[in-house]
């Protein structure tokens, strides 16, 4: 049975709206469908979670819909009870040592202005810095770890670091341990395959398997932003063992 909990939609910044990505799902065989729209970007969050937990009650029988949250941990979030089912905790923007924040997800370009204006084009100090922070979350109220290693996104097509240096390999080493300690779920994200920014998931296979020998539990999700993608790439993971919520 396959099943997504890493879904945007037109309440955040995904292109289709919640009933066509249920709609897609249904077509595509799955069991669970899971909505998290991005915390920081919901302007009415009260509409976003009426609207899911109608579609839920809608399709009873149909599709098991749950309503999670993309909770953006760089940002000022605190987890409220009984208004999500899950949270997916991700970290989009960094602060720099200087105090500059951005979003070094958004495009190349603005990734490499960061870099250059905030800290000092030092790109390790960067990565570090990114590693650092989400280390510093994993004690926060949140299921699930989201794209651990985001920072590799537009490092294939706009290379930027060495992911073979041994201090980025020590960044992974530490900050395994650190999600292991946690016991918190890794999400392997298929969102930059669908967008075409990576042939490969997050985290990566070397990344994975660090966590894997520690005993992290992984669950295969989209990070869908419209319906066609809903299962993109998983059959590529058929033979990998995944747990669902």
């Amino acid at each position: 049975m396959k099943s997504n909990f890493h879904t945007h939609t037109t309440f955040c910044d995904g292109r289709d709206t919640p009933a066509a990505m249920v709609e897609a799902a249904v077509a595509k065989g799955f069991g669970v469908l899971g909505f998290s729209s991005h915390s920081d970007m919901l302007a009415d969050p009260a509409a976003y979670r009426d609207s899911i937990r109608e579609l839920a009650e809608r399709n009873k029988g149909r599709l098991d819909i749950r309503l999670g949250i993309e909770a953006e941990l760089a940002k000022p979030w605190s987890r409220v009870p009984g208004e999500y089912e899950y949270v997916i905790g991700s970290c989009h923007f960094i602060t720099a040592p200087d105090g500059g924040f951005f979003a070094f997800d958004h495009t190349p370009q603005i990734l490499a202005d960061g870099i250059r204006d905030h800290f000092g084009g030092d790109a390790a100090a960067f990565v570090k810095g990114y590693f650092a922070r989400v280390r510093s979350t994993l004690g926060m109220d949140y299921e699930i770890v989201g794209h651990p290693d985001l920072v590799r996104k537009f490092n294939k097509k706009h290379p930027f670091f060495d992911e073979s240096a041994p201090w980025y390999r020590e960044e992974l080493e530490m900050t395994a341990d650190a999600i292991a300690a946690s016991g918190k779920i890794v999400e392997v994200n298929t969102g930059a395959i669908s967008r075409g920014w990576l042939d490969e998931a997050y985290p990566s296979p070397e990344f994975r398997a660090m966590l894997r020998e520690r005993g992290v539990r992984f669950m295969l999700s989209s990070d869908a932003h419209f319906a066609d993608a809903l299962d993109c790439a998983f059959d590529r993971f058929a033979g990998e063992e995944f747990v669902t919520l």
